[in-house]
């Protein structure tokens, strides 16, 4: 049985390790799945605690970036790898991702994700048309901008993008002597079942300049990118006020300021062009 001594010793700071290892905080992991048979994705095994508990329930793929762990999950998973229970990925996850997917198929990804990465992640799996749900653990403010309501303070782009492809919640917080080393923040379990997948670059880019500033007036966060008088009509269409705040603003009103403001844009561009042919 492994010491804390040698679990501290396993972890590697270069990928961000930080082990679960209270049990009960891995059974309401589990219990937080979704109730269906779909094959689980797991990112970042580790020393495979969570993984045990997976195998026993689904069929599992995990990633594992660290040679070293994947040694030991080699060795520790034996015989759920024989017999077809668990297939284990030795290599980076996002590349792997990138070049063909991390899976073929529908999947839930559950992880415990190294914080430096997490809403990268979390973001590709947003993206993914074969991700039906992210169960992650994270760092707790990043669970609370992708699950933040409108008008509460952590409501940001990416509660948008969250809130655009399905329904995030905060599960529950994970305190930081729960993990082997433990971490300096509190982490927490998000939950985000997915409806449909994120497919449209532009609107990402428009939430992002929205957010520049949170605490700034949306019209003057968007002028960056916008025109003042498209703006302006766009609002008067939408009957916003000018004075809304970016975190003030609801995940349907974004959709439609988006739209609006791309057609108010493509109108007054027409009319440059036609006052510019006329001279």
């Amino acid at each position: 049985m492994k010491t804390n001594k040698d679990l501290t010793e396993f972890a590697s700071k270069r990928y961000g390790q930080n082990f679960l290892k209270n049990h009960s905080y891995i059974q309401k992991i589990i219990q937080a799945m979704p109730n269906d048979n779909l094959p689980i994705v797991e990112i970042g095994p580790g020393l495979g605690d969570l993984t045990k508990e997976l195998v026993r329930a689904r069929n599992v793929t995990a990633f594992e970036v660290d040679k070293r762990l994947c040694e030991h999950l080699n060795l520790e998973f034996e015989e759920s790898i024989n017999s077809g229970k668990l297939k284990l990925k030795c290599g980076d996850a996002i590349e792997h991702w990138e070049q063909k997917g991390l899976l073929d198929e529908p999947y839930h990804l559950v992880a415990n994700l190294p914080y430096y990465i997490a809403t990268n992640l979390i973001l590709k799996a947003l993206h993914d048309p074969n991700c039906q749900s992210i169960l992650t653990m994270v760092q707790k403010e990043v669970a609370l901008k992708f699950s933040a309501q409108p008008k509460e303070r952590d409501f940001s782009a990416l509660s948008v993008l969250a809130d655009s492809v399905g329904d995030a919640k905060l599960c529950f917080e994970v305190e930081p002597e729960a993990f082997v080393p433990p971490p300096k923040v509190t982490s927490a379990v998000l939950s985000i079942r997915k409806h449909k997948f994120l497919d449209d670059k532009t609107f990402e880019e428009f939430l992002k300049a929205a957010f520049t500033q949170p605490r700034k007036k949306l019209s003057k966060n968007l002028s960056m990118r916008y025109s003042k008088d498209t703006i302006a009509e766009a609002f008067t269409a939408l009957d916003l006020q000018d004075n809304i705040r970016p975190h003030e603003a609801t995940t349907n009103t974004y959709h439609q300021l988006y739209i609006a403001l791309k057609q108010k844009d493509i109108i007054n561009e027409r009319k440059s062009r036609k006052q510019l042919s006329g001279k």
